[in-house]
């Protein structure tokens, strides 16, 4: 049985509607979630990460300055809250599980930092054991780049590597990672288009690119990545958006198809999930097109395990919708079911617990 964590906003300051975490069953099938427990009396728990065996589940409070850990009960999926840890950041948004489930790497947006803390054997979180300023000047735009502002830190496929977006300063940051040190990268940085604001990104699962989409721009910008020095070069740059759409509008997420042939972006304000194909070759990408999502904001969506469906998190209608993918060209179709979801921001799946 494959289980799902739905992660949300709950402050009235966020004009949020959530209640706390979602779990849910995955019917893999049919593309559609079963509700099994709403965990309250959390602050906007929104991004969620799974250590690999799957029974602890770890959480940023948006807006505050804590993470938590939760524990996933094997047979039920049902979630019971062991740890809050109070890192000292600002506006956590982000949290990342080396492979080897030592060390949570955390995005602080506003103070503009990179942390990173031990976790235990039994998946508790040790003391913030480093803090890593991000330094550049910030962009142009007046509103949202006053300062650093690291929105993502995922760490590479080597787990060798963790790379930062940060919006606020229009710069990809790369780390290393090694001996629970976080160290810059002989490039430490590489530079954005200005007035970008790069927000996300993911790694192709087996060619050495990645891809990192643009919040401030509605761009998508495709790098070269040198898994041995941790190196982003700039290949090509993108739009998110359809070329007639003549509105505001900002993006959002990212994601991959498991068999790096599709890339796929979400638009919030067109409330669209963009598609692109990737050429292999030159890891080079193309327009396929843009689906509505089903409902406003979509803060967040994600692919199944499976990779026949994609759920895209409409923050701002309070609800999920599902659509089926197109394996072999990559363009999806709304299947017609959805679920009410109070301020959905984040989707994680378990790795096949209880089957």
């Amino acid at each position: 049985m494959t289980y799902v964590y739905v992660g949300s906003r709950t402050t009235r300051e966020r004009n949020a509607r959530g209640e706390g975490i979602g779990v849910y069953r995955l019917d893999a099938a049919q593309g559609r979630l079963e509700p099994v427990q709403v965990l309250g009396g959390l602050v906007n728990p929104s991004y969620l990460a799974l250590n690999r065996r799957g029974d602890r589940l770890y959480t940023v409070h948006g807006d505050g300055s804590a993470a938590s850990v939760l524990a996933v009960d094997a047979a039920s999926g049902r979630l019971r809250l062991l740890q809050t840890r109070d890192c000292q950041a600002r506006n956590p948004v982000h949290l990342a599980l080396d492979p080897g489930g030592r060390h949570l790497a955390l995005s602080s947006h506003l103070t503009g930092e990179l942390l990173l803390l031990p976790v235990a054997d039994d998946g508790l979180l040790g003391p913030v054991a480093q803090r890593v300023a991000l330094p550049g000047t910030p962009g142009p735009h007046r509103r949202e780049q006053p300062f650093s502002k690291p929105h993502f830190n995922p760490f590479d496929p080597s787990g060798r590597w963790v790379v930062v977006p940060d919006k606020g300063l229009d710069r990809v940051f790369s780390f290393r990672c090694e001996g629970g040190r976080l160290s810059p990268a002989a490039q430490p940085h590489v530079d954005a288009r200005e007035g970008a604001g790069p927000r996300n990104l993911v790694f192709h699962p087996s060619a050495p690119y990645a891809y990192v989409v643009n919040e401030l721009d509605s761009t998508v910008t495709a790098y070269r990545f040198d898994a041995a020095t941790g190196a982003l070069a700039p290949l090509q740059i993108l739009p998110t958006l359809p070329d007639d759409f003549c509105g505001n509008s900002r993006a959002a997420g990212i994601a991959i198809d498991a068999a790096g042939r599709t890339l796929y972006a979400s638009n919030r304000g067109h409330d669209s999930i963009a598609a692109f194909r990737i050429d292999a070759p030159t890891g080079r990408l193309r327009w396929l097109g843009a689906w509505p999502s089903g409902g406003r904001t979509p803060r967040f969506f994600t692919l199944a395990p499976d990779g026949r469906h994609l759920f895209a998190l409409n923050e701002d209608s309070d609800g999920i919708a599902a659509f089926a993918v197109d394996a072999a060209e990559g363009t999806l179709a709304p299947t017609g079911w959805s679920i009410a979801c109070g301020s959905p921001v984040c989707m994680v799946f378990s790795p096949g617990l209880g089957a």
